[in-house]
């Protein structure tokens, strides 16, 4: 069945291509979310807090690449960040704010599932790029600063 878009063809990609494309995703997310909460009238509290739950996921996602470990194709973000445990244990301090997020990867996207207002809008934003900064201050290097405006 083919839809509306064409599907490439999978294609190898290397691994810092891959890298990249995480982090690019990644901070796509972020900014998109960032950029609503400061722009958009009515504010779209439930998809800013899709788009930081979407990032989270994909930082973690990234450092697991990073560390030559297969992504599992998960939304949980309690998972993922229990994998990036088991590289380094650090990773613990932001597995409350993974916990959090985590409840806006479905829950956020669809009518009476959950209610979200300003103060869980807020509170994902700084969790998000509070965890982007946990990783990059990890590996400062391999994050790009194109989005620094996010801080």
């Amino acid at each position: 069945m083919s839809g509306p878009f064409p599907v490439k063809e999978l294609e190898y990609m290397d691994k810092e291509a891959e890298l990249r494309q995480w982090i690019e995703l990644a901070d796509n997310d972020l900014s998109i979310a960032d950029f609503s909460a400061k722009n958009m009238w009515p504010v779209p509290f439930e998809i800013i807090c899709f788009h930081c739950q979407q990032a989270v996921e994909k930082y973690l996602k990234w450092f697991l690449v990073l560390h030559d470990m297969p992504p599992p194709k998960s939304h949980d973000l309690e998972e993922l960040e229990k994998l990036c445990e088991t590289i380094v244990p650090a990773f613990s301090e932001i597995y409350e704010k993974c916990t959090v997020l985590s409840g806006f990867a479905v829950q956020s996207r669809y009518p009476y599932e959950i209610r979200v207002e300003k103060q869980d809008m807020d509170k994902a934003l700084s969790y998000a790029k509070y965890i982007r900064e946990f990783i990059r201050n990890q590996y400062p290097l391999k994050i790009d600063d194109k989005f620094k405006d996010l801080e």
